[in-house]
C-alpha cells in the first residue's frame, strides 16, 4: 500500500476499506477540478465522508484544493508510476465508461477478438465448457475497467475458455497505444492444456501481460498463489458445487482486503437454486454488489438459452473460502446427474442421500430445507456412487 493511501486510512476509519480511498484519488486524477459533491457521487459515499478522505489526502500531499480538487505534481507522478496510468488514452477511457459508445470505439479490437476466438479449441462439454461470443469476452474486460479493477491491477481468471485474459490484454493496448502500462498483469488457471497453450501463443505473439498455469481446481490452491490478486473472473460449472469451488479458490487468491470485486458468470436458475446460491455467498462472506441478467451470450448453448447472468460480488472482512482442501464432491453437470452422494450434517452427523433415488434430488434443495433432524444447513460429502442409466432403469422396473 502506498504512503498516500496508508496515511489517509490511518486517520479515518472506513467500513468500505481502503479501495474507496484509491478510487477517490483516481477520480481526482481523471477529472482535475472535480467537486467534493461529485467525488461523493462517484464513490457512493456521503459527502461528509468524501470530504474527510479528501482532507486526509491533502494532508498527505496527494491532492490540493484549487478550483475544485486535483492531484499535486507528486500525486500525479505517483499514480502514473505505481498504477501505470502514464500514457493513458483518456478520450477512449471516457468513451468506455459510456455503455452506448464502446462498440464504435473498439470496433478494431472486437474484430481481432472475433478472429482469435474463431480459432480457439473445441469446447469439452464433459467439463461444462461453452463458447461465449467475442463481444461478451470484450464486455467482461470493459466491465473490469468500469469497476476500477483493471489498470495497474493483478487479475486472475479462474478458468478461461472464454479468453477474457486476451480481451483484457488487447484492451490495455488500446488504452495505452504507446505501450506505457507495464503494471497490469493477468494470470490464468485452467485444467485444459489446449486453452492454456492457445492463450500463451496469443500472448507471446501480441505482447500481452498474461501468465498461464495448469491447475485442477479440485486440488488445493498452491500457497504461492494465496493473497496475490485484486480481482478475479470465473464462469464455473453451472452446479452449486462448481460455483462454490471456483469462487472459493478465487477468494484464497485475492488479497486480504475489503471491497475487492469478483466477476462471476452463471446461468439463470430457478428461485430455489438462486436461494441456495445466495446462501453460499453469505457463507463465504461475500456481498452482491450488482447483477446483470443476460450479460453473457454463448454460441450453441441451448441448455441455458444461450445467455447467462453476471454477478459482481465483493469481499468483506468475513470473506473465506467454503472449500480449501481437496474437493471430492460431484463438480460438473454430468457428474451431478449420474451420482448418488451421501452428505453428513455438520451439526448432528445425520447422513442424507442426494441425487438419483436419493432423499433429495439436489444439494441446493437439501441446503434450502436443512437437515431433517436438526434443521442446520451445513453438510459434508462422505460418499459418492456412480449410478448408470441402465441400473436406474432396472431398479425402476423392479419397483413396478
Amino acid at each position: 500500500m502506498n504512503h498516500y493511501i496508508k496515511q489517509a486510512s490511518q486517520h479515518i476509519q472506513l467500513q468500505e476499506g481502503t479501495l474507496v480511498i484509491e478510487q477517490l484519488l483516481l477520480e481526482c486524477y481523471l477529472k482535475p477540478g472535480i467537486s467534493t459533491k461529485e467525488l461523493a457521487r462517484k464513490t457512493l459515499l456521503p459527502t461528509p465522508v468524501a470530504a474527510a478522505i479528501k482532507r486526509e489526502l491533502i494532508k498527505a500531499g496527494a491532492l490540493l484544493q484549487d478550483r475544485g480538487v486535483r492531484c499535486t505534481a507528486d500525486g500525479l507522478a505517483w499514480i502514473e508510476r505505481e498504477w501505470g496510468y502514464r500514457g493513458l488514452n483518456l478520450s477512449l477511457y471516457r468513451d468506455l465508461l459510456d455503455e452506448t459508445k464502446w462498440t464504435e470505439s473498439l470496433e478494431e479490437v472486437l474484430s481481432i477478438i472475433e478472429e482469435l476466438l474463431s480459432r480457439r479449441p473445441i469446447v469439452d462439454v464433459q467439463i461444462d465448457q461453452s463458447k461465449c461470443t467475442p463481444e461478451t469476452s470484450l464486455r467482461r474486460a470493459i466491465l473490469c475497467l468500469r469497476q476500477h479493477a483493471l489498470i495497474g491491477k493483478k487479475i486472475l481468471c479462474v478458468g478461461d475458455d472464454d479468453l477474457v485474459s486476451v480481451s483484457i490484454g488487447l484492451l490495455l493496448q488500446q488504452l495505452f497505444p504507446d505501450g506505457g502500462n507495464n503494471v497490469t498483469r493477468v494470470d490464468v488457471l485452467d485444467i485444459d492444456e489446449r486453452f492454456l497453450s492457445y492463450i500463451e501463443t496469443i500472448a507471446k505473439e501480441r505482447g500481452l501481460p498474461i501468465v498461464c498455469r495448469r491447475l485442477d481446481l479440485r486440488e488445493p490452491l498452491p500457497e504461492n498463489l494465496h493473497n496475490q490478486y485484486d480481482c478475479f473472473f470465473t464462469d464455473p460449472p453451472y452446479t452449486l458445487q462448481g460455483m462454490s469451488l471456483f469462487v472459493s479458490r478465487g477468494i484464497q487468491a485475492l488479497k486480504r482486503e475489503k471491497g475487492l470485486p469478483i466477476f462471476l458468470s452463471f446461468a439463470h436458475k430457478s428461485p430455489s437454486f438462486m436461494l441456495a446460491m445466495q446462501r453460499e455467498f453469505v457463507r463465504m462472506g461475500l456481498t452482491v454488489s450488482a447483477n446483470f441478467p443476460q450479460f453473457n451470450a454463448y454460441e450453441g448453448a441451448e441448455m441455458i438459452a444461450n445467455r447467462s447472468q453476471m454477478f459482481i460480488l465483493r469481499t468483506t472482512d468475513q470473506s473465506k473460502a467454503e472449500y480449501s482442501e481437496t474437493f471430492t464432491d460431484a463438480l460438473y453437470t454430468g457428474e451431478v446427474k449420474q451420482t448418488l452422494r451421501t452428505y453428513r450434517c455438520k451439526e448432528c452427523s445425520r447422513d442424507v442421500r442426494v441425487g438419483i433415488n436419493g432423499e433429495f434430488a439436489t444439494i441446493e434443495q437439501l441446503k434450502n430445507e436443512g437437515c431433517t433432524s436438526c434443521g442446520h444447513d451445513r453438510f459434508e460429502m462422505v460418499a459418492k456412487e456412480w449410478v448408470t442409466p441402465e441400473k436406474n432403469d432396472k431398479e425402476d422396473r423392479t419397483a413396478n
